[in-house]
């Protein structure tokens, strides 16, 4: 089963490689999203719920994410696989957003994204396709896009907690 690795692990430091046809065929692409499926639905730390993550994050340098929401208490985000996927609109409004990470599992932050974004990507069956979003789902796209090109959200965070100033300021959040 694959496992997150470490916040100083290089991989999630750099920029990820292309996903190529190559990779489709050899069933490297199909064991990545099943390893990444696992390495989301083991995660639990307290109070926090898994809801993405991108190839990095299990020591794979490969440009691909994952969206599945565990959670069990509020609207379903939706199941989405992102392959070599790229930003290709953002809006011009920005808020700030606490923002957590499965691979900074003690810290947690106040990070500026804009509100809404729209993503060219590849799905699971070699298909291209483009997808708007807001809100939560946009948050997650930029997180998850920052991760395939070696950013955390800490690089850019505009303010970080520690797990224990967390839990006394009463802030949970989905981590991705």
């Amino acid at each position: 089963m694959a496992k997150l690795v470490p916040e100083n692990h290089p991989v999630l430091h750099t920029i990820a490689e292309e996903i190529t046809q190559e990779n489709f065929d050899s069933g490297l692409v199909t064991k990545i999203i099943k390893d990444l499926k696992s390495a989301l639905k083991s995660y639990s730390v307290d109070g926090f719920t898994a809801v993405a993550i991108a190839a990095p994050q299990i020591g794979v340098s490969k440009r691909l994410f994952l969206i599945d929401d565990q959670s069990n208490d509020r609207d379903a985000l939706p199941c989405l696989v992102a392959i070599n996927p790229t930003i290709i609109k953002v809006s011009k409004k920005t808020h700030i957003v606490g923002e957590g990470c499965l691979s900074l599992p003690d810290k947690y932050g106040e990070v500026k994204r804009h509100t809404n974004v729209t993503m060219r990507a590849t799905d699971i069956d070699g298909n291209d396709y483009e997808r708007g979003a807001g809100g939560l789902l946009a948050q997650i796209i930029q997180h998850e896009n920052n991760h395939l090109d070696g950013i955390l959200f800490t690089d850019i965070a505009e303010k970080i907690y520690t797990k224990e100033e967390m839990k006394k300021r009463g802030l949970s959040e989905a981590k991705g």
